[in-house]
């Protein structure tokens, strides 16, 4: 049994499946008649997707004996799988389609990446190079991963924020709602936008919606945030254990201490000096880009510490 075949087309058939969520989800945000059947047609198709990426993992992990993460083949699966537990999670808590519609799309486009650019001999276990031999691994990758896909949720919802305020500034001050469902409010926006003839209506509805989306971007990045200081952390000890030092100023080393200082920012800001919608909003978004730099960026580069990361 080629169990790297097993997985490869296990892996064409989650992109099959995401992309019809995509689809699906897309439909469902402009056709509310129809809400109910395909919000739960999409639902499904991203819980089959993340039981198949759950399966990839662990089969790897069985036959190759390690942590599935030892290459960015199977960093790009575990970020996907990630992204779909947590939106999973976050959609059966908010009850909110909006998070399907924006984040299956990253998740199609990762497996996509990983599936159609990679080449085989980069998607295929390979014995561990002796610097990955470590218990810090699961530990350090996993904790990044991890961090990856929360802020990656946060910043897209800053980003949605953006272009929704159309980039200018919002009082929100004047909703005095300390929590919004997400579902709801969308709900309220879009129908008081397609069917009332009342601007102010339509207005509050959007107001509603941004403080929704601010509220919700802050919660999850102020989630992802430690997350991704364990990770840096582990990654020190582990540096330590390697080369004998706890900091090098690697390209990756250095971009994750920049995605550190840009969130770190962002929270700060929040907690200390009372900001939020615009001005928050655009330090979250340039944060998903520092993001994908850190992630993918660096690998172009072909340098550093980090040598199983390079794309060839």
């Amino acid at each position: 049994m080629d169990w790297n075949n097993i997985q490869n087309f296990s892996s064409n058939i989650v992109f099959g499946i995401l992309l019809f969520a995509m689809i699906i989800y897309w439909l469902s945000l402009f056709f509310f008649n129809w809400t109910n059947g395909l919000s739960k047609i999409g639902k499904f198709s991203a819980i089959t997707a993340n039981f198949l990426l759950f399966f990839i993992l662990c089969s790897r992990w069985i036959v190759a004996g390690y942590f599935p993460l030892s290459n960015l083949y199977e960093s790009l699966l575990f970020l996907t799988w990630t992204l779909l537990t947590i939106y999973l999670y976050l959609e059966f808590k908010t009850k909110s389609k909006l998070m399907g519609a924006i984040l299956i799309p990253v998740a199609l486009l990762i497996n996509g990446f990983a599936n159609l650019t990679l080449s085989p001999d980069m998607q295929k276990s390979s014995p561990l190079v002796p610097a990955l031999q470590s218990n810090w691994l699961m530990m350090h990758v996993s904790m990044m991963m991890l961090s990856y896909a929360t802020l990656i949720m946060g910043s897209l919802l800053c980003i949605l924020f953006l272009v929704i305020s159309n980039y200018q500034e919002v009082d929100l001050e004047i909703i005095d709602e300390s929590y919004l469902p997400l579902y709801n409010v969308m709900i309220d926006y879009y129908e008081a936008k397609l069917f009332s003839p009342s601007d102010e209506v339509s207005e509050l509805g959007k107001l509603k919606l941004l403080h929704s989306l601010d509220n919700w971007s802050y919660r999850i990045i102020g989630l992802g945030f430690p997350f991704l200081t364990i990770g840096i952390i582990a990654g020190g000890v582990w540096a330590n254990e390697a080369w004998g030092s706890y900091w090098s100023w690697d390209p990756k080393e250095t971009w994750a201490l920049i995605t550190w200082l840009i969130f770190a920012t962002y929270l700060h800001s929040r907690i200390t000096k009372g900001w939020d919608g615009k001005k928050t909003a655009i330090l979250g978004s340039i944060g998903f880009f520092v993001i994908w730099v850190c992630y993918l960026g660096v690998n172009f580069l072909g340098k550093g510490l980090h040598s199983y990361g390079w794309l060839s």
